[in-house]
This record gives C-alpha cells, sequence and structure tokens, in this order.
C-alpha cells in the first residue's frame, strides 16, 4: 500500500513543518492549480476560435464550457493524471480531458478544435504566467503591503526617539529611530515599484513561434492579431511577439531579481533588529509557555527574525537559479525550464514564510527607552562633529584635529565636553550655542 504523505513523512517543511501556514499557495503551485490552468487557457482558447468565425458552437454550450475549469476539482485533476498515465505527456493529457468533456456534453463534433494548432508550450507558457500572476496579485502583494504597513505605524510612533548610530559598529552621529526604520520602508517601496512594472508576459505561437500550422489551415486570418487578443485581453497577460516554441522568460527573471532584491532589504532588516535587540534597545514579549533554550531558562531568542532571514535566503537561492536558469534554452527549445518551472512555488513560499515570521516578531518587539538613553548619555563624543563644524564655520584653526586628539578612542562625558569648549578662544555666544548640543538633540533633521 502506497504510504499517504503528511506533515511529518514529506520531504520538504513546505509540504511538512510549514505546511499549514502556506497551503493556500497550493491554489496556484501545486501539480492540481497547473493542470487546471491548462484547462483554462485550453476552454479559453476552443471558445476564442469559435468567436473568432472559425466555427460554429451554439451559445448554450458556453456555460458548460466555462465550467470545466471554474467548477475544477481534484477528481477532475485526478482523472487527468489518470490519462498522463498512457500519454506520458501531461499537456497532452489534459487535451484528451477536455475533448472527453465535449463528448459528455454532446459537443463531440467540435473535439478536434480543441488545441488545434498549438504546441504544448502555447499552454504552458500561458497557464504558468497566469497562475503566477494570479499569486503575486493575490498573495505576494497583500502580505508585503501589510508588512510595510507595519513598519510604517512604528516608524511613525518612535519618529522622535532619538538613537545612537553605529557607522562600522561604532559610535556615529546620533539618528531617530523611527528614521532608520523609514530608511527600509522606503528601499521596499522603491523596489516595489520596479516589480510593479514588469509585466507578465506569454507565449502565444505554435511549434517554433511563427504560427506555421494556423497559418497553412486559415491563411486569411491573421493570427498574431488573434493571439494578442486572446493573450492580452481574454488571459490578462502580455503576449511576447518573437519567440522560439517557448517565452523567453526575461520579464519572469527580473521579476525573480526584484523578489531577490526585496528580500535582501529584508535580510538587512532582520540583522539590524536582531543587534538592536542584541543591544536592548528592543525587549521581546515573553510568551507563556514558550522556551528560549533548553539549558537556559533566562533565554528570549529573536526566532522570529532569525527564522525569518533563514526563509529570504533560501527563498533567494531559489529567485536566483530561476533568474539565471530560466532566460537560457537551446536553440528553439530545450526541456530544462520545465522541471525548473515546477518549483516556482518553492521560493514564492519561503518568501511568505519570511513575511510571517516579520510580522510575528515585529509585533513583540518592546521599546527599552532607558537602554536607548543610556548608550547617548555614554557617547558624547558623538557631539564633536557639531562641535568641529561650528569652530570651521567660525574659522577657528585646525578644529577637527583638536577634536580627534580630544576624543578619538576616548570615553567622554558632558562635564570633560564643556570644559574643551570653555578653554577655546571663541565668543561666549558661540560657547553657549555648543553646549545647547547633546547627544539627543543632535540628530539632524530627517525623521
Amino acid at each position: 500500500m502506497e504510504e499517504m504523505l503528511s506533515p511529518l513523512t514529506a520531504i520538504s517543511p513546505i509540504d511538512g513543518r510549514y505546511y499549514r501556514e502556506v497551503r493556500i499557495l497550493g491554489e496556484y503551485f501545486s501539480e492540481y492549480a497547473l493542470i487546471r490552468y491548462r484547462v483554462q487557457v485550453e476552454v479559453l482558447y476552443f471558445l476564442a476560435l469559435a468567436d473568432a468565425g472559425i466555427f460554429d458552437l451554439p451559445e448554450t454550450a458556453r456555460p458548460a464550457l466555462l465550467a470545466l475549469f471554474e467548477q475544477f476539482g481534484e477528481a477532475d485533476a485526478q482523472e487527468v493524471k489518470l490519462i498522463e498515465q498512457t500519454t506520458r505527456h501531461d499537456v497532452k493529457a489534459v487535451e484528451y480531458f477536455v475533448k472527453q468533456r465535449l463528448d459528455r456534453l454532446g459537443l463531440s463534433a467540435y473535439r478536434e478544435w480543441v488545441h488545434f494548432a498549438l504546441t504544448s508550450q502555447d499552454i504552458n507558457n500561458t497557464a504558468i504566467p497566469l497562475l503566477w500572476k494570479k499569486a503575486i496579485e493575490e498573495q505576494y502583494w497583500p502580505a508585503l503591503h501589510e508588512l510595510v504597513d507595519a513598519l510604517e505605524q512604528r516608524a511613525e510612533q518612535w519618529a522622535d526617539v532619538p538613537m545612537l548610530a553605529r557607522t562600522h559598529g561604532q559610535p556615529a552621529s546620533p539618528t531617530r529611530l523611527g528614521k532608520e526604520i523609514r530608511v527600509f520602508i522606503e528601499r521596499l517601496r522603491g523596489q516595489m515599484h520596479l516589480l510593479q512594472a514588469i509585466p507578465f508576459t506569454a507565449k502565444f505561437g505554435g511549434a517554433t513561434g511563427n504560427f506555421n500550422a494556423h497559418h497553412v489551415a486559415f491563411p486569411d486570418i491573421n493570427w498574431e492579431d488573434f493571439a494578442d487578443r486572446f493573450v492580452d485581453d481574454t488571459l490578462g497577460l502580455t503576449r511576447i511577439r518573437y519567440t522560439t516554441q517557448i517565452e523567453p522568460y526575461d520579464h519572469l527573471a527580473a521579476q525573480c531579481d526584484a523578489l531577490r532584491r526585496i528580500n535582501n532589504i529584508l535580510v538587512d532588516f532582520c540583522r539590524d533588529i536582531w543587534l538592536y535587540i542584541a543591544f536592548d534597545y528592543f525587549h521581546q514579549q515573553v510568551n507563556a509557555g514558550e522556551v528560549g533554550s533548553s539549558a537556559m531558562p533566562h533565554k528570549v531568542n529573536p526566532i522570529d527574525f532569525e527564522n525569518a532571514e533563514g526563509n529570504l535566503g533560501w527563498a533567494n537561492a531559489g529567485w536566483d537559479h530561476l533568474a539565471n536558469k530560466l532566460p537560457i534554452s537551446r536553440l528553439q527549445r530545450d526541456l530544462t525550464d520545465s522541471t525548473v518551472l515546477r518549483n516556482l512555488g518553492v521560493p514564492f513560499a519561503h518568501t511568505l514564510l519570511a513575511f510571517s515570521s516579520l510580522q510575528k516578531g515585529w509585533a513583540r518587539l518592546q521599546l527599552h527607552a532607558e537602554k536607548i538613553h543610556e548608550d547617548l548619555e555614554n557617547n558624547w563624543v558623538v557631539v564633536a562633529e557639531a562641535i568641529q563644524t561650528l569652530l570651521r564655520k567660525a574659522g577657528y584653526p585646525e578644529p577637527y584635529e583638536q577634536l580627534k586628539a580630544l576624543t578619538r578612542g576616548q570615553k567622554l562625558n558632558q562635564q570633560a565636553i564643556h570644559q574643551f569648549i570653555d578653554q577655546l578662544q571663541i565668543p561666549a555666544s558661540l560657547k553657549n550655542q555648543m553646549k545647547q548640543i547633546t547627544p539627543w538633540n543632535y540628530v539632524g533633521i530627517i525623521k
């Protein structure tokens, strides 16, 4: 007896440990979903041929034909897979499935218009972009917008919180916590804008992209116009005009690159937040029953940010391979794109898992304002930049060098800084101006 897949026996954690969190993606990236989208393209193409006057189809047949994919279920997919055991060709199995449904509907006279003049990639290179577009629009964008909105709320909440900046890991000119979050928000939105500009492209042009079979059968029909209307208007995709047997995948590769760049920004974010937690700038909400270490009872680990970083990295390995591999195919076509595209949902799932972990971790953070204040108090040296800049403005000789001698590698407090100011040969008004500068108010203008 064949063993049934379960979360405990699954090889991939996507179908095992994390299945509950990503199971909705089965509606786009599973074998069932691919078959359903193939049936959709086959049926809509069949109807488009009828609408173009290629053959006369009773209008009463249309609702039942649309129902073939609108009401498509797992039992239907199983039927296709049973046919595939004979054909040993997945798309041909879909063609035969649709033809058999026509027979059941009393439409056998029209069965040879199913898959008319097409090659498998006319179906695959429309069905896959269609499911990809749906997954991006219905799953990716809502999850990413929700994450960016959560960052925006905290950026506003912490807009006026002064914080010690660190360049090269060392104390640097103070900043504001909210502003540092907005750095990531702006980066994300910039890449989101670029991603939105990339079209969802498809191939539809026969065995080698030239409409050979279409043209020989109906030479008076403008098949390019037909294909444009079918792909662009009916399917909502963008048809690539010059192709081999397959779509060149340049735009899909660009989308994978864009997804990878967005993930990289979030990896950077995860690492920064991880460090702020390590600095004790943030506490994490303690959940009853949760264990941070099997040996150290006190631990409250930043596991959500660590899990997010790990999943983002794993996803990026997939996005990188897809972007690098898919645009390359020998001559008019080899089969390497087929097996690779079947894994399109894997980096997608890891990406959404990372978004979910980030949301959980972000919601748990509690600002430790006292520690942030303490770090500023312990680093009065950061006002040296302000003092030497004002001295330069006043024409004072070698102010940088004097402040360097005073502060480099030193731990100075407010008193030491003010003693230095007092011994300067400058107007009292300028001294007073300098003494008004503190690590808490020397934060610039950007919030």
